[in-house]
């Protein structure tokens, strides 16, 4: 059984990341979307609420080999522990790709046995990120286009206040 990890914050969930996931559950027998927590940076929503968002997202997908987990250690010890053989990371753009291939060395290095594969983003996604939902939400913006409608009311309604 070939298993992928795809981490990320997903601080929230946009469309750009559920393409990656789709895609990445296509190519693999088990993917795991791992919430990762970063110890530097102060997350909008917990990593519940995260998890929460991306199982209504994905639910209707038809991603049946996708589970979500958590950690707050090393991406290359989780791939480890679950037997992955990849690690599969979305690229936007030629700044995204200098700092993923960074980490691709540096997890090569911690565990030689995974690879890590990067998918290009569909060209409607290359902008998108959390942190554009999350500019555009704060002021009032329509992040309709960004972010599944389900999530709508609670992105709005936690960043609205802030």
């Amino acid at each position: 059984m070939k298993i992928a990890v795809c981490p990320g914050s997903f601080d929230p969930v946009t469309f750009g990341h559920l393409d990656i996931i789709q895609r990445a559950a296509r190519l693999f027998d088990r993917v795991v979307v791992l919430i990762m927590v970063n110890p530097n940076k102060t997350p909008t929503f917990t990593t519940e609420e995260r998890k929460e968002m991306l199982e209504e997202s994905l639910k209707d997908l038809g991603c049946n080999n996708v589970e979500i987990a958590f950690s707050d250690g090393l991406l290359a010890d989780y791939a480890r522990k679950i037997g992955a053989t990849a690690i599969v990371k979305g690229l936007r753009a030629v700044s995204d790709y200098e700092y993923e291939f960074q980490m691709a060395l540096t997890n090569k290095v911690l565990c030689e046995e995974v690879e890590t594969v990067f998918l290009t983003t569909d060209s409607k996604y290359m902008y998108l990120s959390s942190s554009v939902v999350r500019q555009v939400a704060r002021f009032g913006g329509d992040i309709s286009p960004f972010v599944p409608a389900a999530l709508l009311p609670r992105i709005r309604t936690r960043l609205q206040t802030e």
